[in-house]
């Protein structure tokens, strides 16, 4: 009796029923990892914006004080621009002036110094006096050279 009570129970299990049961664990397994994956996600994207959050917290200031010296840069460029151009036009007064001075006192301080130099040669006069043979030293067995002569090049009568 108690085997035909259990006959009656057990039941057998057909191939698509077991199909069945292993798609579902498949589908669980599957859902399972996906429900991982989805939970990284999440923690990635929160920790990506945390991080462009704190970068826009540091990179404003940053561009504030860029945008500052960036200014600073062009008042000075421009105070260096206004030098340069002032530079230029004292070193073309200047030119103008050396030009002038040159065309105005250059001929007749050229001929002035022409009449000055053919003066001096004319009063001077030829001298007929011998120069004096310089003395020598004698060492023994050699002959130490004269000193040379001194020329009048570059002194002032």
């Amino acid at each position: 009796m108690f085997r035909a009570r259990f006959r009656e129970r057990v039941r057998t299990v057909s191939g698509g029923e077991v199909a069945g049961i292993l798609v579902a664990v498949f589908w669980a397994i599957l859902v399972s990892f996906l429900a991982v994956a989805l939970a990284r996600l999440a923690q990635t994207l929160k920790a990506t914006t945390k991080l462009v959050a704190d970068v826009t917290d540091q990179a404003v200031p940053l561009l504030a004080d860029a945008s500052a010296t960036v200014r600073s840069a062009q008042t000075q460029i421009d105070r260096v621009d206004a030098i340069a151009s002032d530079v230029q036009e004292v070193t073309s007064n200047a030119s103008a002036l050396s030009t002038t001075v040159a065309s105005t006192f250059g001929g007749p301080l050229v001929k002035v110094a022409a009449f000055g130099y053919g003066v001096r040669r004319a009063m001077g006069g030829r001298k007929d006096v011998p120069a004096k043979e310089p003395r020598r030293t004698v060492i023994v067995g050699r002959t130490v050279p004269a000193a040379r002569k001194r020329s009048n090049r570059g002194k002032k009568d």
